[in-house]
């Protein structure tokens, strides 16, 4: 991993988190994945909701993550699982329907899917 890129996703997220928090799960590989979403021309805002962590295990594990279906307007939603924790987040984007949405959604799973 290059310097630079991480300097570009540490600046994506400055400008494109939002919400009452923004911790997000994985450390590193959490920040990644959002910097990577955060650089499609289509996401205007990426919002960390709740962490949820089941049962009681030692953290780790592989991180993953998947955007699933948009709402009516073309806001997203990502399903973040590191271990034994998850996290929603909340995409919010410049597109106006649901089939745009989903056309969104497939490009950011690619993008994902690189990773």
């Amino acid at each position: 991993m290059e310097d630079n890129s991480i300097k570009n996703w540490e600046s994506v997220l400055k400008d494109k988190v939002h919400g009452a928090h923004t911790t997000v799960i994985g450390e590193r590989q959490g920040k990644k994945v959002l910097g990577i979403i955060g650089q499609h021309e289509e996401v205007k805002s990426i919002i960390p909701s709740v962490i949820t962590v089941k049962g009681k295990s030692s953290p780790g594990g592989n991180l993953v993550a998947k955007v699933l279906r948009p709402d009516e307007r073309g806001n997203l939603r990502m399903l973040i699982s590191h271990g034994t924790s998850s996290q929603e987040i909340r995409i919010v984007t410049t597109v106006a329907t649901h089939d745009e949405g989903e056309r969104v959604m497939e490009e950011l799973n690619a993008m994902l899917f690189d990773i």
